[in-house]
């Protein structure tokens, strides 16, 4: 898989924003300032994306998948990290955990910033 194919899928998303956090040394994709992706590297220096999941579809994922593992630095429930480099995870799989992710996070959102989207 390809970063920038990545970068690109979720910044199709209505209302992305791609944010550098620096001091985290990664890079966060939020909508109306609540993140629902971040791309960075594990303390081994391997890429990551990290995602929020339905608790289910998540535990179904890291039985599923070698390169899935709970969130890395995040709420082990429901935010679930994929390993980058030698990934198992097809793309198409991949797009659905971003496309969850960003669901999970619209759906809390305020209805006047659900509306502008």
């Amino acid at each position: 898989m390809i970063y920038t194919e990545i970068e690109n899928y979720i910044l199709s998303k209505k209302g992305s924003v791609r944010i550098e956090k620096v001091e985290w040394d990664c890079i966060l994709f939020k909508v109306f300032d609540k993140m629902f992706v971040m791309l960075g590297q594990d303390n081994k220096g391997l890429d990551i994306i990290t995602v929020k999941c339905d608790i289910a579809f998540g535990e179904m994922l890291r039985k599923q998948y070698r390169s899935v593992f709970p969130g890395y630095y995040m709420n082990k429930q429901h935010w679930n990290s994929v390993y980058l480099t030698d990934c198992d995870v097809p793309f198409e799989v991949l797009c659905e955990m971003i496309d969850a992710s960003y669901r999970r996070v619209v759906s809390s959102l305020k209805k006047t910033q659900k509306e502008q989207l």
